[in-house]
């Protein structure tokens, strides 16, 4: 039986340097917030306890902490006081907690299930601590990794207080430690805040650890992988690194990017195997499709989904509540929210399609709007399989056209048409002899 997981998220930090009124924790990356992406690792790691470390300065962070967790699993860390301190602020959530604990932060979103997994492995046997690390290209502001001469971790000095030859360390500290809580927690009551920043170190949990005689390793990972958020600079680094790990996957799978770098993924985007996407397309959060789904450059799709086989754009939105058929078309400049397009159907250019129920093989032509809202309330609009819409039709909602209806070319229909039935309605046409000579003779004069 696997032994019993937590995780504490550390997500107290003010991120000035983000020079934003968003907390740092909060910016998305794939369009999911940083604090979100370290929920779902410690939640995809099977953590069954969860503790989200905030500061009382930013209340945004607890609500979104309480909001995702319960906010039973929130601790304030108050005034703030390194990490050490932030660790033994989450003491009373996991009090009685019986199993492995991980640190985690709400600044690094590009850390993956099976690097943690390493972490709670390296655990096994005799081992007291782990700690993840990684070899950096510039180390000079992390804190260095200090092993002994039998390769097991000796001790972690921050950067600050590092001599000339623990600076020449490359081995440095991401900042994940697991152990069990009670042993966490135990050495966390020893740890002094006699460093230059006059703060509590987690990190000195190491060195008071081989005090006791216990084992400590270090576990490595990629260093983009571990990287943390601090900047907007840092930020977009992070975006890309997660754009280019994601259409990694798509090709693997065996979707087909014919200009990868110019498709953006959301961190829950989902695409089929044998799906082709086109340049410049943005997928917001909530996007799945289907097998053999084509989606044509500069379409942009949120809160869609579609089955095999569809066709999307180019230059199509669909927004949140779509949802597409098999063999399903939706061209060119055309908008669709919260509808349901059946198998078949085709909307093929210059239409908006809202709170709409699509019967399959429909077809809408260009130019058609169903018109959802009143100014207070939104309708729905219903058309039955088979129906055939005419170009330039306006469909005020709430209504039904019927199954195999036939609606005439720059109507406005307002009530329901029959099954099988013709709805036209416009005025009927009306030819002035001679009102375009008689109009340019007058505007000429003027």
């Amino acid at each position: 039986m696997p032994e019993l997981r937590g995780a504490v998220i550390l997500a107290a930090g003010h991120g000035t340097r983000m020079k934003t009124a968003l907390p740092k924790v909060l910016h998305p990356v794939g369009g999911q917030s940083m604090f979100s992406w370290a929920v779902a690792l410690a939640r995809e790691v099977n953590a069954a306890l969860i503790c989200a470390v905030v500061s009382d300065k930013s209340g945004a962070v607890g609500k979104a902490a309480a909001s995702e967790l319960g906010g039973g699993a929130v601790a304030v860390q108050h005034p703030p006081q390194g990490t050490g301190d932030a660790v033994k602020c989450a003491r009373d959530v996991l009090d009685g907690f019986e199993g492995n604990v991980v640190t985690l932060y709400g600044d690094t979103p590009l850390i993956q299930a099976q690097t943690i997994e390493r972490v709670f492995a390296a655990l096994d046997g005799d081992v007291s601590i782990a700690v993840l690390g990684f070899e950096a290209a510039e180390p000079s502001a992390y804190g260095r990794l200090i092993l002994a001469d039998d390769g097991t971790l000796d001790c972690i000095v921050e950067a600050k207080d590092a001599n000339d030859e623990q600076k020449a360390v490359t081995l440095c500290n991401s900042g994940v430690m697991a152990a069990s809580g009670d042993l966490l927690f135990s050495i966390l009551d020893e740890v002094t805040n006699d460093n230059a920043n006059g703060e509590y170190y987690l990190t000195d949990v190491v060195a008071l650890a081989r005090k006791r005689g216990l084992k400590v390793v270090a576990v490595s990972a990629d260093e983009q992988e571990l990287m943390g958020v601090n900047s907007q600079e840092e930020l977009a680094t992070a975006e890309a690194l997660f754009q280019m790990r994601r259409r990694s996957e798509w090709l693997q799978n065996g979707v087909r990017l014919t200009a990868p770098d110019t498709v953006y993924a959301s961190w829950d985007t989902h695409i089929a195997s044998g799906c082709v996407i086109d340049p410049f397309v943005v997928f917001g959060p909530g996007v799945s499709l289907g097998e053999g789904t084509h989606v044509r450059s500069f379409s942009h799709l949120e809160g869609a989904v579609a089955e095999e086989n569809v066709a999307i754009g180019p230059y199509a939105r669909l927004r949140p509540g779509t949802e597409l058929g098999a063999h399903a078309k939706v061209g060119n400049f055309v908008e669709t929210k919260k509808a349901k397009i059946g198998d078949g159907a085709k909307i093929s250019h210059l239409s908006y399609i809202g709170d709409s129920i699509i019967g399959a093989d429909v077809n809408i032509g260009a130019g058609t709007i169903t018109c959802n809202y009143d100014g207070f309330d939104k309708h729905t609009t219903t058309i039955g399989a088979g129906a055939f819409v005419g170009s330039n039709s306006s469909l005020v909602a709430p209504v039904r056209v019927g199954a195999g209806a036939v609606i005439g070319s720059g109507s406005v229909i307002t009530r329901d048409v029959p099954d099988d039935a013709l709805g036209v309605a416009r005025t009927r046409q009306r030819d002035i002899e001679g009102w375009a000579e008689t109009f340019r003779t007058r505007k000429k004069r003027t």
